[in-house]
């Protein structure tokens, strides 16, 4: 049997896992890549390069920008940022089979977030990431599939990738279930040479990542400082630190559990040294920035919560501000 996969918005993330998939060509899988512009043309011309470990290599890959050429997909894997996924529903569609698994390789809260939870919480949908239930009615909860990225990669040149660091997709369903869904796509990913482990409780590791998305990105785009940099400033360090520990405070309300403390994050941060983050790249870039799903949604929960974020919600007023003086925020 034919497995299916089409990864949708194969930018950098996305063109890497499309890469090691059409490397690997493994047996009963098709993989089918959704992007536009010259990256899209340079693939269709000349294949997918992959650029990791010193290695070249390059695959022919199926590509377009209509998903309708593609038809009904086993897996779709998003990885697109959170604010171009409500737009691009409605192209989506044709892709949706009765059975179609959507994985969000989407940074951020997800919009399916209090999809399979139990308690008052239950069903409840998140305005920032999904404006006026776009996702939840146009996909639907029950087609999610969880996904913490753990990837640096870049699109070089079009139709090249650039491999920078790290290799980690996590894998899980909202319900914290192993289904036979999930460990099939995990066991097509390490097949590829991707790892891709299948967690129980994902929604821990999202917060995990978020807890530096949420205090990191926002602060970076207010300084232009490099994370090093922010966390080698006691002064902006404490600030970080405050921010972090009001997301640890709204995650831990939902029952969230933060395997490390809020120091060993910060010094894990450290130690990735000169980086500059994404939302300071899309600022500098004059690009959109992922504010509502890094930091947005973390504010809503916290009033859903009753949970107190002044630091938070002041990082997060500021960021606005910031973004759209430079028509980089809606």
């Amino acid at each position: 049997m034919t497995t299916r996969i089409c990864i949708y918005g194969a930018g950098a993330i996305g063109g890497y896992l499309g890469a090691r998939l059409a490397l690997a060509g493994l047996d009963g899988v098709e993989t089918a890549l959704v992007a536009r512009g010259p990256h899209l043309a340079a693939m269709r011309a000349n294949g997918l390069t992959l650029e990791q470990g010193g290695e070249t290599r390059t695959a022919p890959v199926t590509a377009t920008d209509d998903p309708a050429q593609l038809g009904p997909q086993d897996y779709v894997i998003v990885t697109l940022k959170a604010h171009s996924v409500p737009a691009a529903v409605p192209a989506m569609q044709p892709l949706l089979g009765p059975d179609t698994a959507v994985v969000f390789a989407v940074n951020g809260l997800p919009w399916w977030y209090f999809h399979g939870l139990d308690g008052r919480h239950a069903g409840t949908r998140l305005a920032t990431v999904d404006p006026g239930n776009v996702q939840w009615d146009g996909i639907g909860p029950e087609r999610a599939i969880g996904c913490v990225v753990y990837t640096a990669a870049e699109v070089s040149a079009p139709g090249v990738i650039r491999h920078i660091d790290l290799d980690r997709f996590s894998l899980g369903e909202p319900s914290g279930e192993r289904s036979a869904r999930v460990q099939r796509l995990s066991k097509i990913l390490i097949a590829a040479g991707v790892s891709a482990p299948v967690r129980p409780r994902i929604r821990d590791e999202m917060w995990i990542k978020l807890w530096g998305n949420c205090s990191l990105n926002p602060i970076s785009a207010l300084t232009g400082a490099t994370i090093e940099q922010m966390c080698r400033d006691p002064d902006v360090r404490a600030v970080l630190r405050a921010v972090m520990l009001e997301a640890q405070a709204v995650g831990e309300s939902l029952g969230v559990r933060f395997a490390i403390d809020v120091d060993k994050r910060i010094a894990g941060a450290q130690a990735v040294g000169a980086h500059r983050t994404s939302m300071l790249q899309d600022l500098e870039r004059g690009r959109p920035m992922e504010i509502d799903a890094l930091v947005g949604a973390v504010a809503e929960v916290a009033r859903l919560t009753g949970t107190p974020t002044p630091t938070l919600d002041t990082v997060l007023a500021l960021v606005k501000q910031r973004a759209r003086l430079a028509g980089c925020y809606a």
